[in-house]
């Protein structure tokens, strides 16, 4: 008997059920194996989104890039602007704008429209790249793909607010508001997290009240979250809890961002015990600790100098479920550095690959900073040497002052170790030739400087 053949509805169910999009894709490229090779089968459009959302959302570009060909060629219907927004989102995300671009100018080609849509996403695409000039020359061309709304006035104010332009991202707002464009929810939410970063809460707050008596647009949980890191920044953390107490009255669900925000913040300040009161209550209203929480209660712990409690917290998140990042291994070696403890800091930093995290460069940052700081310069080589060998690169400050104190103390042999490791990875700037230059040129410190100097001339 031979087996049933797939239907253009059967394989969009089948592809919207499989979760391996390499299984997917087999699938959608040979849908009924023993079919006649003269009769192709007949795709629908649902089947060509299916298939580019799994191969996108997979990273698996080249893969997607065929189907989108094949899509091309299809005569018996014109794919929708969303399929090539996905596609522009997709390689956003990758951080590829430059095939962002080439899918927005390709658009035409399918015989699609391209619209304040597409032009929205490819925006968001390069706003995710940082590709600011880029924006600026889509935006120069931006009535012909009709009137810019909402959405397209949100992106503007964040790639301001990204780029550190907070005035101007004022005059995007006027702008909208002169173009009869509602300020929505995500409009008012940029604007207040960029003022508290910028410690602008009395702005912030008038801001907050604005939304709501002229614009009738109620602050969600990210607004209030983002008000009550800025009021925990400056040590207001009284008016934080009123600000939570008042989330709670307009029934927003406090995340657990917030309460890391508060936890870590009555931390700082010493209230340890509504510290962790605020911890049982999260628990209590069914959150579960992530490992923002328990990061905010490690550094806690770290800035009162109490490792072991630190220690005892990393044992918990394992034992609760929530493994320990590479952030919560960096906190407790930067507060054991700053504490003098650069041996029990050495030895966490060599436990890192046990532990299932490698150290990543803020790691490698840390310890060497902390090294050098204490004066430990043999160790401090040594991990500058596995840095530049890994491909990190340290802090030009940080070499700048390793070789310094190897000026200062003489320290040839030492100094030439350092010298070597920079030049493989070329990373010593001009301050740091000049300071070895002019040791090696003072006088009470020629002699046995010949190993320095055959470093220097190293091509």
């Amino acid at each position: 008997m031979k087996p049933s053949k797939l239907s253009p509805f059967r394989l969009s169910s089948l592809l919207r059920l499989q979760k391996d999009p390499a299984l997917a894709l087999q699938l959608f490229q040979n849908p009924n194996p023993n079919s006649n090779p003269k009769k192709p089968f007949r795709y629908s459009l649902l089947s060509y989104d299916l298939i580019i959302t799994k191969l996108g959302r997979a990273k698996m570009f080249d893969e997607m890039k065929q189907i989108l060909h094949q899509l091309k060629q299809e005569t018996r219907f014109a794919p929708g602007e969303i399929i090539f927004c996905n596609v522009i989102s997709f390689y956003g995300r990758a951080k590829l704008p430059d095939c962002a671009l080439q899918t927005f100018d390709r658009i035409p080609g399918f015989r699609c429209k391209r619209t304040v849509k597409s032009m929205n996403s490819l925006l968001d695409a390069l706003l995710k790249c940082g590709e600011f000039e880029k924006m600026r020359e889509i935006l120069q061309g931006m009535d012909k793909y009709g009137t810019p709304d909402a959405c397209t006035y949100n992106i503007l104010i964040s790639s301001c607010c990204r780029s550190g332009n907070l005035e101007y991202a004022w005059n995007v707002f006027d702008e909208m508001k002169r173009r009869g464009v509602s300020p929505n929810v995500v409009t008012f939410g940029t604007l207040i997290y960029q003022l508290c970063l910028n410690s602008r809460l009395k702005d912030a707050f008038k801001l907050k009240e604005d939304m709501v008596r002229v614009y009738g647009v109620k602050p969600n949980a990210f607004v209030y979250a983002s008000l009550v890191r800025g009021l925990c920044g400056i040590g207001e953390v009284s008016l934080a809890f009123r600000l939570k107490e008042e989330m709670l009255r307009s029934k927003l669900k406090m995340d657990s961002a917030v309460y890391s925000t508060l936890i870590s913040a009555l931390l700082k300040v010493g209230r340890k015990e509504e510290a962790f009161g605020v911890l049982e209550e999260m628990k209590e209203i069914g959150y579960k600790p992530d490992t923002v929480t328990y990061n905010a209660i490690i550094n806690g712990f770290c800035n009162e100098k109490d490792f072991e409690a630190a220690f005892r917290i990393l044992d918990e998140m394992v034992e609760k479920g929530s493994k320990p990042d590479i952030i919560s291994y960096n906190v407790i070696i930067g507060g054991l550095c700053k504490e003098g403890k650069w041996s029990e800091a050495r030895d966490l930093f060599e436990e890192l690959p046990r532990r299932g995290c490698p150290p990543d460069v803020v790691s490698y940052r840390t310890l060497f900073d902390g090294l050098t700081n204490l004066m430990q310069f043999k160790e401090a080589a040594f991990i500058l040497d596995e840095m530049i060998f890994k491909g990190f690169a340290p802090r030009q400050a940080s070499i700048n002052k390793l070789v310094d104190r190897l000026c200062d103390e003489g320290n040839l042999e030492l100094l030439s170790v350092v010298l070597d490791s920079l030049g493989k990875g070329n990373i010593i700037d001009a301050d740091a030739w000049r300071m070895v230059v002019f040791m090696v040129c003072e006088k009470d410190k020629l002699i046995g400087s010949s190993i320095v100097v055959e470093t220097l001339m190293m091509p």
